[in-house]
């Protein structure tokens, strides 16, 4: 069974950092993109990030760069977004999603995880 398990999320102080995890099971790691996605209250789902695990590539929307980072532990087929100068309007609910490699995320994603939380107090 293919699985997306995301962890990490709580509440964090204004300019706090929080590290979330993405484990993922059941399909070919190295094959795949894996991307962050975030859907704040009254807000649209927005892409944040994705990381191409094959080749490397990396697209970072402009509202996180330079604060978010992800890296991938290939060995254990995990991806981790970490966050730091964390703002009051990064409150939302934390995806992590996987689609083939090339498409960098820029499709529909074809596999999903639950969610987590992150919130984000001033």
């Amino acid at each position: 069974e293919v699985q997306l398990v995301e962890s990490g999320g709580g509440l964090v102080q204004a300019g706090g950092s929080l590290r979330l995890s993405c484990a993922a099971s059941g399909f070919t790691f190295d094959d795949y993109a894996i991307g962050w996605f975030r859907q704040a209250p009254g807000k649209e789902r927005e892409e944040i990030l994705c990381i191409n695990i094959h080749d490397g590539r990396t697209y970072y929307a402009g509202s996180v760069k330079g604060r978010f980072t992800i890296s991938v532990d290939n060995a254990a087929d995990r991806v981790y977004l970490q966050m730091a100068s964390l703002k009051p309007e990064d409150t939302a609910v934390y995806y992590c999603a996987a689609d083939v490699a090339e498409r960098l995320c820029q499709g529909g994603m074809a596999y999903w995880g639950k969610g987590t939380l992150v919130t984000v107090s001033s």
